[in-house]
C-alpha cells in the first residue's frame, strides 16, 4: 500500500495521487509540488516558505535569525 496523499515540499499542502509534480535531484532527494507556483518559488526564486503568508509553513511571529 502506498500513501495516496503527499505534502508539497514548499507549502505543505496535500498533493493527491495523479496530480502535482515530482522532482528527483541527482543526490536522490525527492520533492513533491502541488503547483508550478510552489516549484518556481522553491527552485528558481529560492524563497523561504516560512516567510510567505499563503503557505502552511508560515510562521506568524517571525523567524528567529541566529547571530
Amino acid at each position: 500500500m502506498s500513501v495516496l496523499v503527499k505534502p508539497c515540499s514548499f507549502c505543505n499542502r496535500p498533493v493527491a495521487k495523479g496530480s502535482g509534480t515530482m522532482l528527483v535531484k541527482n543526490d536522490g532527494t525527492v520533492f513533491w509540488f502541488c503547483s508550478s507556483k510552489c516549484k518556481k518559488n522553491m527552485l528558481v526564486l529560492k524563497r523561504d516558505p516560512r516567510r510567505l503568508k499563503w503557505t502552511n509553513k508560515y510562521v506568524k511571529g517571525g523567524i528567529r535569525v541566529k547571530k
